[in-house]
């Protein structure tokens, strides 16, 4: 299963300082809507750019990305135009055709450049980074990122450094760098204070509690979350209060109470249908299902699944496409259907390498992998795991794979070759470590003490299984009971064969 953010919670954007068409005024954007059209067949450039562009800005925000690549693209009839093409960029992003973004954002950054536009200059390259990030290439959305924080030190635009420097901590994120990430959000949060940007410092928290929340500390996460909605109920902020509440909700869900993350998640959907965002409705459909899913419900599920899916083709998004089709894929699994989930996840796959998104492939791969795990196919299972590695290396995603290391590891134990069980399972604790995942330090090193045992290294075992013990008493694991009744069977077990008992 994969989870299905809201995509306001990645915030920080550096945007232009303009007016866009007021929310809800339905009527005004179809005048305008009008006067573009007759701009375009009337041949009048400087209309059509400044009344498109207007547009554009407005749908954005409501998802209606299919409509924002074709004001863009009659604009551009007209000729070549930045603002056109970084309308362009964004709305293909969106959709999942992140290398046709590349090259319409290039497009708006020459024409940027030459016009000695340093503020939209710094935008483009953000807008860059942005696409790099959904084709899975972390350093170069971080160069592009950096690139961008530099003209913005340069013209001292505060405001927008915030955002440069939140997306700088995205790049590290996904890097698998979160020490990093850390630093440069508590950097955002330090000038959004200093320049008294409310809204941006909201953002900020909850991209400060997305770190906290994939480090396992849901604790912190919640509370950073908690500030956030507080400060964007202050400030009028719908979108990014709903987008919030879903990621409560994931914290939540993270920590096993999933009624209280499906409260959540319903909280988000009608905001979300409120302010006509309907790529954060797919997504909060998503994250309900995700809740029915793990509750046990997969009719229900599915029936959210599927609605999520009907959304994302309306609006033309591909990736969101696929990624609902990989949820259905595990939700009929779940069901014992594993003709229709292989099915599915096989449809998610060719959905994520179309878009190139190297991020949903390996997740895909490591979901493909479990379907044959569930179907008893161990070897299968474990082909489509190591299919899976590669890709989460060349994204520089550590975390992700330092769990397939240890998926690999349990695997190999199965097959009954321990040696690389033991091989990977080791690899998968440096990783663990590296990047200071302390939960998923404690479950490897809980499985590097399962092999140690069948090995007869029951010193070794017991030793591992003491780290564990500590561990989760620091964590307040719910797995600590477990973990101790485990560790006197191996004590009891050692000194049986010492003659002890």
């Amino acid at each position: 299963m994969t989870d299905e953010r809201a995509a306001a919670t990645d915030g920080g954007r550096v945007e232009r300082l303009e007016t866009p068409v007021p929310r809800g005024s339905t009527v005004t954007a179809a005048r305008l809507m009008e006067v573009h059209r007759l701009a375009v067949a009337g041949r009048e450039p400087t209309i059509a750019r400044d009344v498109g562009h207007r547009v554009a800005r407005a749908w954005l925000p409501r998802s209606r990305f299919a409509d924002v690549a074709a004001l863009a693209t009659a604009t551009l009839t007209l000729g070549p135009d930045a603002d056109a093409y970084y309308d362009l960029g964004w709305a293909q992003t969106f959709v999942g055709e992140a290398r046709q973004a590349l090259a319409s954002s290039k497009h708006a950054l020459d024409l940027y450049r030459a016009a000695g536009d340093q503020h939209n200059e710094a935008a483009t390259l953000n807008s860059i980074g942005t696409a790099y990030g959904r084709l899975g290439e972390p350093q170069q959305s971080l160069s592009h990122f950096q690139q961008a924080l530099v003209i913005l030190r340069e013209i001292d635009d505060r405001f927008s450094q915030a955002a440069a420097l939140n997306n700088i901590g995205h790049a590290y994120k996904d890097l698998g760098d979160r020490e990093q990430a850390l630093a440069w959000y508590e950097q955002s949060l330090s000038v959004t204070r200093e320049v008294r940007d409310r809204a941006g410092e909201g953002t900020t928290l909850v991209n400060i509690g997305t770190v906290y929340d994939s480090l396992g500390d849901h604790r912190q996460a919640l509370d950073h979350f908690e500030q956030a909605v507080a400060i964007m109920a202050e400030v009028g902020d719908r979108g990014g209060a709903a987008a919030t509440l879903n990621n409560i909700g994931h914290a939540y869900h993270r920590l096993g109470d999933q009624p209280r993350a499906l409260a959540y998640f319903q909280q988000a959907l009608p905001m979300q249908r409120e302010i006509g965002d309907r790529a954060n409705e797919a997504a909060a459909l998503g994250n309900i299902g995700l809740a029915h899913h793990a509750l046990g419900d997969q009719e229900q599920a599915l029936a959210y699944f599927q609605q999520a899916l009907s959304i994302h083709r309306e609006i033309g998004d591909r990736a969101g496409e696929a990624n609902s089709l990989n949820n259905i894929g595990g939700a009929y699994m779940a069901l014992g259907d594993q003709k229709q989930g292989l099915l599915h996840l096989r449809q998610a796959l060719v959905g994520r390498r179309k878009v190139g998104d190297r991020v949903g492939e390996a997740s895909t791969l490591v979901n493909i992998g479990a379907a044959y795990f569930a179907l008893g196919k161990q070897q299968l299972a474990l082909e489509s795991l190591q299919r899976a590695l590669p890709l989460q290396r060349k994204i520089g995603d550590r975390a992700g794979e330092a769990q397939n290391l240890d998926n690999i590891g349990c695997l190999y134990h199965m097959l009954g070759n321990r040696k690389q069980a033991l091989i990977h399972l080791q690899r998968a604790l440096a990783g663990r470590r590296e990047v200071g995942d302390r939960f998923g330090e404690s479950q490897t090193l809980r499985n590097i003490s399962v092999v140690q045992a069948a090995r007869g290294n029951l010193d070794q075992a017991i030793s591992d299984l003491e780290l564990v013990v500590d561990l989760h008493r620091q964590l307040g694991h719910p797995d600590l009971a477990s973990d101790l009744t485990a560790l006197r069977q191996l004590r009891q077990e050692r000194a049986e064969k010492r003659g002890e008992v």
